[in-house]
């Protein structure tokens, strides 16, 4: 029987067209440069999807090195994961509310998301601060609380005209303080939803 070429020609066309569509496994991939590894892009994060918390700093004013020390171990104990700033006098938190002087650097002394005031202070109390606080159009969605020692009637009302948020009394005992400061935790740094974004200092 004579060799039909036409038919090997064919043959061989469709073995080649075969092994050129033949299915490649990820494995068989062979780099350009076998010294490199492939590019992978690195997954996309969303700003929107990061969680953060909804107090992030708290601004303390509070002269008494004591009183403060025992808040800023409450604080630690019930596992509060935010920034404490201190300040000895109302005229210290005004200086921080504004960034000036020591209080300049931002990154040192973030803006806070909440403001623990005490009422008897040197130099500018507490009342003064919070009225000085209100009447800024920069700080007007400031959260303040009053954490006082005092429970007179007059001074609470006085906290609240003024645009008090909340008003606390200090605890005698640090059992009390423990679990006041586990609320104060519980309703500010995880219950309430706190405002947006501050107006920029002018």
């Amino acid at each position: 029987m004579p060799f039909n070429t036409t038919a090997f020609s064919v043959s061989l066309v469709l073995s080649a067209l075969f092994i050129s569509v033949r299915p490649v496994s990820i494995c068989e991939i062979r780099l350009s440069n076998p010294g490199k590894s492939p590019h992978i892009p690195s997954p996309r994060h969303d700003n929107k999807f990061t969680l953060m918390p909804q107090i992030e700093t708290i601004l303390v004013a509070e002269d008494d090195t004591d009183d403060a020390f025992f808040l800023k171990r409450a604080f630690a104990k019930v596992g509060v994961r935010t920034s404490l700033q201190f300040v000895r006098d109302g005229q210290e938190a005004v200086q921080y509310l504004r960034g000036e002087g020591q209080f300049a650097d931002r990154l040192t002394y973030p803006f806070p998301h909440l403001l623990l005031l005490d009422l008897k202070m040197p130099r500018m109390d507490g009342l003064q601060v919070l009225g000085w606080v209100r009447l800024q159009p920069f700080l007007k969605r400031l959260p303040a609380v009053i954490f006082s020692s005092s429970a007179h009637e007059k001074d609470i009302n006085n906290a609240y005209d003024l645009g008090a948020n909340s008003y606390l009394v200090k605890p005698h005992n640090p059992a009390d303080l423990l679990a006041l400061v586990n609320k104060l935790k519980t309703y500010w740094c995880e219950t309430n939803k706190s405002p947006g974004a501050f107006a920029k200092l002018q």
